[in-house]
């Protein structure tokens, strides 16, 4: 009974330390969030990002080039009903959703035929850093 009063003792003494705390902490710790970012890559409207990324490497610059990004503007100035892809170089965006494991989904600056609006779009992870 001694022998397991005192395992379980070291146990308890090993798991509050703080080494085993931030070893603990820093394996469940989800990648780093930002609010703020940059991005160079290219980024669209959900749907036109998915099927973007699902092209073998080989097609995506033709699907690129076939559905240049375009949103009708309202009368307000808000950009809506965006479809279509744009190239980012290092662009800042402000994070809007970064729930997916894969894309995240930003608000970015982008130039359009009436204008430059701020736009909702997903970009890849890989291509943001965070600027904070």
């Amino acid at each position: 009974m001694k022998i397991l009063f005192a395992s379980a003792f070291a146990a308890l003494v090993v798991a509050a330390s703080p080494l085993a705390q931030a070893q603990t902490a820093s394996a469940a710790a989800p990648q780093q969030e930002c609010s703020i970012g940059r991005v160079s890559g290219v980024g669209g409207a959900a749907a036109s990002m998915r099927e973007y990324l699902a092209l073998p490497e080989r097609d995506r610059y033709r699907y690129f080039s076939d559905h240049q990004i375009d949103c009708q503007v309202d009368d307000d100035g808000h950009a809506t009903r965006c479809v279509g892809l744009v190239n980012l170089r290092k662009d800042k965006v402000s994070v809007y959703d970064d729930s997916d494991p894969t894309t995240t989904t930003v608000v970015a600056r982008v130039e359009l035929e009436h204008g430059t609006y701020p736009i909702i779009i997903v970009v890849r992870k890989q291509d943001m850093t965070c600027d904070e």
